[in-house]
C-alpha cells in the first residue's frame, strides 16, 4: 500500500525530529529539510501529498516559500507550523494559500488531526488538470468525454474521469490499486482483494480506442500499478 508523502520544513533539530517521529509512527512516508533554500529544491522535483512548513526559516521564510509553491504546485496541500501566532501572521498564511496554520507548542495528536483533515479535504477537490492529448486524441475532463483522432466522441464515467485526473496530478510515479481505491473510491483497503481498478482501466482503455501496439495513456507499471503514459501532455484549466 503506498503511503502519503509528507514533507517537513522545520529549522529546529529537536521538533523536526518530533514531528518525524510523529508522523512515521502514524504511517507516513517522511522527508525533512531544516532551511528554505533546500526546501525549495525538494519541492520542485519531489512528487509529495503534504508540506509541514515553518514559517522563520534560513534561506528562504515560509512566507516566502508558500506564493512559489502555490504558483507551480497550486493543489499541494500546506500546513504552516510557527511559534508566530498572532492574528495578522495567521491570516497572512491562510491568505497566501496555506491550507491550515498550527502554532506551537501543539500536541502530535492535534498535529496528526490537522494532517488527516487537510489531506481528506485535499482528496475530495479537483486537480488542476483539465485536458490529456496524446497526439489527436483528445480527453476533456470537465466534460468527460474523449474525442480519438477521427473526430469521434465518446463519453466517460465519473470514476473512469477521476482515475485519468488522479494519475494525471502524479504523473512521473506509479500509483497502485490500494492508492487508487484509497483516493478515488475512497475505500479503506485494509483486507480487501478486488478487481475494480484493473476492470475500471480496461474499460477506460477501450474507450480511448487503444491500440495493442499503440502508445498508452494509462500505462501499467508490472507490481508497482498504472501511471500516465510518458508521451500525453497535460493542460491546466
Amino acid at each position: 500500500m503506498s503511503k502519503p508523502v509528507v514533507l517537513v520544513v522545520e529549522d529546529d533539530p529537536a521538533i523536526r525530529r518530533g514531528l518525524v517521529d510523529s508522523l512515521r509512527f502514524a504511517g507516513y512516508e517522511v522527508l525533512e529539510c531544516g532551511d528554505g533554500l533546500e526546501a525549495r529544491r525538494i519541492l520542485r522535483g519531489t512528487d509529495l501529498d503534504l508540506v509541514l512548513l515553518d514559517v522563520v526559516l534560513p534561506g528562504a521564510d515560509g512566507f516566502e516559500l508558500l506564493p512559489e509553491l502555490r504558483s507551480h504546485r497550486p493543489s499541494l496541500p500546506v500546513i504552516m507550523v510557527t511559534a508566530r501566532g498572532a492574528e495578522e501572521d495567521r491570516v497572512r498564511g491562510l491568505r497566501t494559500g496555506a491550507d491550515d496554520y498550527v502554532v506551537k507548542p501543539f500536541s502530535s495528536s492535534e498535529l496528526l488531526a490537522r494532517v488527516e483533515a487537510v489531506l481528506r479535504r485535499s482528496a475530495e477537490r479537483p486537480a488542476d488538470v483539465a485536458e490529456l492529448a496524446l497526439g489527436r486524441l483528445a480527453v476533456h475532463l470537465e466534460r468527460r468525454e474523449v474525442r480519438l483522432a477521427d473526430g469521434e466522441l465518446r463519453g466517460l464515467s465519473e470514476r473512469e474521469t477521476e482515475i485519468l485526473r488522479y494519475l494525471a496530478a502524479r504523473r512521473g510515479r506509479a500509483v497502485s490499486r490500494e492508492e487508487l481505491l484509497q483516493r478515488v473510491w475512497g475505500l479503506d483497503t485494509r483486507g480487501i482483494e478486488t478487481r475494480t481498478v484493473d476492470m475500471h482501466v480496461a474499460r477506460l482503455r477501450e474507450k480511448l480506442g487503444e491500440d495493442a501496439g499503440a502508445a498508452r495513456v494509462v500505462v501499467t507499471v508490472r507490481s508497482k500499478g498504472y501511471m500516465l503514459g510518458e508521451r500525453v501532455e497535460v493542460s491546466p484549466p
